[in-house]
């Protein structure tokens, strides 16, 4: 009968047992999920107040261009003062007793002239010494310290190597990325081949489009939408590509307004070189944005003329035609030589000087000056631009102009490396600014803006955010023979050719040169750019509030692009390039070493902040101030409530944790179900019972 009885009770007793066990986690889970939500509640009332009283956007450090490689000697510079030193001293009356002749310590002063001469100066300007007066800020400097480097597009945050075709200037070269890297000795290096590259090209006769080979492969770098500069100083230290005695090749380093992509012609029409900000008759029809729009468009002014001005800091013709032979007859400066140039629009429409002649009275620009090994460049004036799309020819063509002067060079720039420098003064209501080549600190060229603004044709010296171009072309525009040999046809330019006709309009000696077995290099030490902090007229960025190009470049995207292309630039990839653990040193295969990245359990490369590239190379570099920064939905006039991201983020992270603890409560939960009253007095029975075997027990 006890047994019974135990067993009768037992049934009940773990259903008990369980109640109550379940009423006590319920009752915790209760407790618990409500301290959650009265935490997640106050913890989103405090955040909200936090938020409101925080900035919207949060310092993300210090942003720049600038290579940390950089030597702390290079992180400021002067301009050079190329005033006129002072006249010599009077000769000393003769004594009675001869003495010998000595050399004045002064440098004589040097000649000025309105009007370009025939022969470069007697009395050459002084060898510029700083100005003590004011010192420039780094703004911009690549080292090419790292070896490896590539620069296809999306690889690197500074350049741009392109992968077309170029079809500007007669071009006989393809480019292609392969051809830029930075060596094991910290340099840029530019190659250029014998190579074939088949390509859809655009015939201007039959207006259509075919196939047609490239002979030639070389590389482009541009800066174009990525790094940008108005006014400063700019600097590199080169060694030139080639042989200084063999010409062909087509060197050059120079900056181009950010409106206008080089290379990409459509960008270019009636953009390029324009640098007339204010209404003319031929502007007013020529020019694709002129100051003659009373109505603004994509974020730029009315009334103000934009364009894409050209400045070459060098472009470089080897060969060896010497000075008054041949094709510079006329000419101080032979072969080899580098030409220094600013390239205007719009340019002089009449009473022009010939090539190859010297300009009379009124036919050229005032406030030129020459250095020691410099003469105006008479073998090339300018350009006459007309297009095929033009419904107005005679309203629509322009002129632009070369105001150029070449300065001697010699073997040593083409095997040894070479400071090659630009002052760049910005125009102001104040001032028309300037613009000062030098070589190793040796005046080149000396432009005065007030020469070029009282020429009457509305142009300036450049107010045009400006990107950095490096890259060598091959071309029968630039130093091959001006004339065909006799009976050559010079249809076909092909060194890989055993046709005689295929290659006899080559200088003597280039396709020996770029087919040897180590190619002609372009090679660049360093770049670096300088800024007067206290003058606001001088900017970094591509798209400054003064000269907006972000809006205009985003509504002609396709100006700017290969028609493959889903954008104009991709995207910087950060990492994920492939790796090896085992490897050392700062190369590709270690990401570029600990202090740049690490290689992953995956084999790729993961970089550490402040470096980017497949393979972690590359310093990050972007514009310490935004200016004109991508369209928000802000901009159409919805407001944001005024919190910070982080803050937000943390109230929704608190409120998620409360409602997943509430749920998990409610799950361990399901399928409770409070006893019933007959289980109730069985239980008390149990208890009775209980109480009664265990008094038994102790008896």
């Amino acid at each position: 009968m006890q047994q019974n009885i135990l067993m009768s009770l037992s049934a009940v007793t773990d259903p008990l047992l369980n109640y109550q066990w379940n009423r006590k986690r319920r009752r915790r889970c209760h407790e618990q999920s409500s301290m959650m939500m009265n935490r997640g509640f106050l913890s989103m009332l405090l955040l909200l107040i936090l938020g409101m009283s925080l900035p919207v956007a949060q310092s993300q450090g210090e942003k720049s261009w600038i290579d940390p490689d950089t030597p702390h000697h290079a992180q400021t510079t002067r301009r050079y003062n190329i005033r006129l030193g002072p006249a010599p001293p009077p000769t000393p009356k003769p004594t009675s007793k001869p003495r010998k002749r000595r050399k004045p310590t002064t440098s004589p002063r040097p000649t000025v002239s309105t009007q370009p001469s025939y022969n470069p100066s007697s009395s050459p300007t002084d060898y510029p010494t700083f100005d003590a007066s004011d010192k420039l800020q780094l703004v911009f400097s690549d080292e090419f310290n790292v070896a490896a480097r590539t620069f296809d597009d999306g690889t690197d945050p500074r350049w741009t190597s392109l992968h077309k075709n170029d079809y500007t200037n007669d071009a006989l070269h393809y480019y292609s990325p392969e051809h830029a890297y930075t060596n094991a000795d910290g340099q840029l290096v530019i190659e250029s081949h014998a190579a074939d590259t088949n390509v859809v090209g655009f015939d201007d006769l039959t207006l259509q489009k075919e196939q047609t080979t490239k002979h030639f492969t070389s590389a482009m770098l541009q800066s174009w939408n990525k790094f940008c500069f108005t006014g400063g100083i700019i600097e590199a230290k080169v060694q030139l590509p080639g042989n200084s005695q063999v010409g062909g090749l087509w060197p050059a380093f120079w900056l181009l307004g950010n409106l206008a992509r080089h290379t990409y012609v459509g960008s270019s029409q009636h953009v390029w070189p324009w640098s007339s900000i204010v209404c003319t008759e031929k502007s007013g029809y020529a020019q694709q944005v002129s100051g003659c729009d009373a109505v603004a468009h994509y974020g730029m002014a009315p009334f103000l003329g934009r364009g894409a001005p050209e400045i070459d800091i060098f472009e470089v013709q080897p060969g060896n035609i010497k000075a008054n032979t041949g094709v510079f007859l006329k000419s101080p400066v032979g072969q080899p030589f580098m030409s220094a140039s600013y390239q205007v629009a719009p340019g002089r429409p009449a009473n022009r000087p010939g090539d190859g002649e010297w300009p009379g009275p009124g036919q050229w620009y005032k406030g030129l000056l020459g250095g020691r090994n410099a003469s105006l460049n008479i073998g090339f004036y300018g350009t006459y631009n007309h297009f095929l799309n033009s419904v107005h020819p005679a309203q629509q063509d322009y002129w632009s102009d070369a105001i150029s002067y070449n300065n001697q060079l010699a073997e040593t720039h083409f095997n040894s490396s070479h400071v090659y420098r630009l002052e760049w003064d910005v125009p102001t209501d104040e001032k028309d600014g300037y613009l000062h080549w030098f070589l190793d600190g040796k005046l080149v060229l000396a432009i005065n803006g007030s020469g070029i603004k009282d020429a009457g044709l509305g142009t300036t010296v450049s107010s045009e955010p400006s990107y950095i171009i490096l890259n060598t072309a091959i071309s029968k525009q630039w130093g091959f023979p001006r004339e065909c040999p006799p009976s050559c046809p010079c249809k076909k330019y092909d060194c890989n050719s055993h046709a005689w006709q295929d290659t006899c309009g080559f200088s003597e000696g280039f396709c020996d040169m770029i087919k040897q077995k180590e190619p002609p290099k372009y090679k660049i030490d360093w770049i670096r750019v300088y800024q007067d902090p206290n003058m606001p007229e001088q900017k970094v960025g591509c798209s400054t509030p003064e000269r907006p190009t972000r809006q205009y470049i985003e509504a002609h995207a396709h100006l700017y692009k290969q028609e493959s292309d889903a954008r104009p630039l991709k995207d910087i990839q950060r990492g994920l390039g492939a790796c090896v653990h085992e490897a050392v040193g700062v190369n590709p295969e270690s990401c570029g070493g600990e202090d740049r990245g690490r290689c992953t359990k995956g084999n790729v490369c993961e970089c550490n902040d402040g470096w980017t590239g497949p393979h972690c190379l590359a310093h990050d570099g972007q514009d310490s101030i935004l200016w004109d920064e991508p369209d928000k939905i802000s901009d159409v006039g919805f407001v944001p409530p005024l919190v910070a991201p982080k803050f937000l983020l943390g109230i929704l992270i608190v409120l998620g944790l409360s409602v997943a603890v509430s749920l998990q409560c409610r799950r361990r939960l399901e399928g409770w179900t409070p006893l019933s009253d007959v289980d109730k007095k069985l239980l008390e029975q149990h208890r009775r019972s209980s109480a009664r075997i265990r008094h038994q027990r102790q008896m």
